[in-house]
């Protein structure tokens, strides 16, 4: 935790120090490292629920005794959790304000913490992975706006950037956290989720600071969440990358246990979290190095990257390496991370901000979508079939979906 907090804190002195020099922000640099700190803060900290349980689903598997298939649903109950929160939250944030949706994100989050912390049936489980998917859903519609309207005009691209950033970074810290407390402490549930509990406090505490500005006017009439016919392609192109990416990630983060300790012949949290953290770290990395590229340049890397990931994944599965499952996780994360990259950075500069957030929902359904229902899938098939049959039909289709979506590029030119 400290070294997470340190480097974010690397990174704020760095976005105010790029903000002063070149002068195009209005804000003074107290002012500007508060905004982007606390804004900041807050994402990670909620993201990083998010997977804090991937190294621990062993210890429910072995306690409850579930098998495969029931593992990947518990993990789907968070999309489903946050693909029905992202049919709504959108709008509301871009009514009400981004604090008034991110204030009950992080209630709910505290809730399904506890749930964790006291999980002794499949069920609390799955309800407590749903809670988290609500606030997750929360955070990624309204958040990730709140840091973009935080910057001035011409730098947008950076603060989707931060946005990014930081959501990857707490999803990474999650497992990572997990994974040591699991490695050296007898009973790591109640104290991976009580740590959380009280992390979470300190996200209310900077998000009660934060002032909230409504953008909406009137009654609010909801609808589902859409783009005008102008924008769509934006948005779609965005989900041809992220999609993949995400779906590669949370075959990972979903049967990346099993696999692992079924190379190794023992149950490994340390060595899961580690590879969930090394996954999300290279997410947020890439995204660093490929900010000055083209938006061209990202999407082609990131379907690069997925497709690649999906090949190791086969080569893992015929010599039962950990090396290449731990490079189809590295690569993995890079096609994910980049493909959130080009979308959010499309729909920032392109999409007004009474609009960007319920754009920013549409974003994250259609990647949310595939990476729930493929890895379900892949568990059932696993169960009917056996981990080799399963596990290679999921990497066929993702590396597909990924060279479909190079083909798309190729065939599209953008700006």
């Amino acid at each position: 935790m400290h070294h997470l907090s340190c480097r974010s804190g690397w990174h704020f002195m760095k976005i105010c120090a790029a903000a002063r020099k070149s002068g195009s922000c209005s804000i003074s640099f107290s002012k500007g490292w508060c905004k982007y700190s606390k804004c900041e803060f807050f994402h990670i900290r909620c993201a990083r629920l998010s997977n804090a349980a991937t190294p621990l689903y062993g210890f429910w598997q072995q306690s409850m005794g579930f098998a495969s298939a029931t593992l990947t649903v518990v993990f789907a109950c968070y999309i489903v959790g946050l693909l029905l929160t992202l049919t709504i939250a959108g709008q509301l944030s871009d009514h009400y304000g981004r604090k008034a949706l991110l204030l009950p994100c992080v209630g709910l989050a505290i809730v399904a913490a506890i749930l964790f912390d006291h999980a002794n049936s499949i069920g609390m489980l799955m309800l407590a992975r749903f809670l988290t998917g609500i606030s997750v859903g929360l955070v990624v519609s309204g958040g990730m706006a709140n840091v973009v309207e935080h910057a001035q005009s011409n730098r947008k691209h950076f603060a989707s950037l931060m946005a990014s950033v930081a959501m990857v970074a707490g999803a990474g810290s999650g497992p990572l956290l997990a994974g040591i407390v699991a490695h050296y402490v007898h009973s790591p549930v109640h104290t991976v989720f009580r740590i959380e509990i009280a992390v979470l406090c300190l996200a209310l505490l900077a998000l009660l600071n934060q002032k909230n500005q409504r953008l909406g006017v009137g009654a609010f009439k909801p609808r589902l969440p859409a783009v005008s016919a102008d924008k769509l392609s934006i948005v779609l192109l965005g989900i041809a990358f992220f999609g993949p990416g995400l779906t590669s990630t949370s075959f990972i983060l979903s049967l990346g246990p099993k696999l692992i300790a079924s190379f190794l012949g023992v149950n490994s949290p340390l060595i899961t979290g580690c590879v969930a953290f090394a996954m999300f770290i290279v997410a947020v990395g890439v995204q660093l190095v490929a900010k000055r590229c083209s938006g061209r340049g990202v999407f082609l890397l990131s379907g690069l990257s997925t497709a690649c990931a999906m090949v190791c994944v086969w080569v893992a599965m015929a010599t039962n390496g950990v090396p290449w499952l731990i490079a189809s996780a590295l690569l993995a994360g890079s096609g994910q991370g980049l493909g959130q990259l080009g979308g959010l950075t499309l729909i920032a500069s392109n999409i007004p901000a009474e609009r960007r957030a319920e754009a920013n929902a549409v974003f994250n359904m259609g990647g949310y979508i595939p990476a729930g229902a493929i890895p379900v899938v892949t568990g059932h098939l696993i169960d009917a079939k056996g981990l080799t049959v399963g596990v290679t039909s999921l990497a066929l289709i993702i590396g597909s979906l990924a060279c479909l979506a190079l083909i798309v590029l190729w065939r599209q030119r953008l700006k």
